[in-house]
């Protein structure tokens, strides 16, 4: 398999993490939208599922940015993704976890969605390098 280049890499971290921006404004701004598939439409209007669902949006807003400013700036990206990465490990865990009890079709989605997210930062996070590399790179 062909390794990952670094350039392809932080393209693929930017897009990676505007996703997540993208995601996380939508469960900001319309939390029900994105809570849907995970809890069923009956549970999504809840004012504690609402609360939850503007949390992680707030939470992969933040994830997100931190990427694109990194990427910008020339800083190390490939915290943030890891960072990200490791949140959606906590997604699919909790999804997994609770799995028999989400709505059929909605339960499938979310693991895809966030086992799939975990499998994308796996892939990009090494061909990003180090702090130390790019403080290499930076001096040459």
């Amino acid at each position: 398999m062909p390794q990952l280049t670094r350039e392809r890499a932080l393209l693929a971290a930017r897009g990676l993490a505007l996703a997540r921006v993208a995601i996380g404004a939508t469960a900001w701004i319309s939390p029900k939208v994105v809570l849907r598939p995970w809890v069923g439409s009956s549970d999504a209007g809840f004012p504690s599922v609402i609360l939850l669902g503007r949390a992680l949006g707030a939470r992969d807003i933040a994830l997100g940015a931190g990427a694109l400013l990194a990427a910008r700036d020339s800083g190390p990206v490939r915290g943030w993704v890891e960072a990200g990465g490791l949140a959606d490990a906590g997604d699919t865990l909790a999804t997994v976890l609770a799995f028999g009890d989400l709505p059929r079709m909605g339960r499938w989605a979310i693991l895809a969605t966030t086992l799939g997210a975990v499998v994308a930062a796996a892939v990009i996070s090494p061909a990003l390098g180090t702090v130390a590399a790019d403080a290499r790179a930076g001096a040459d």
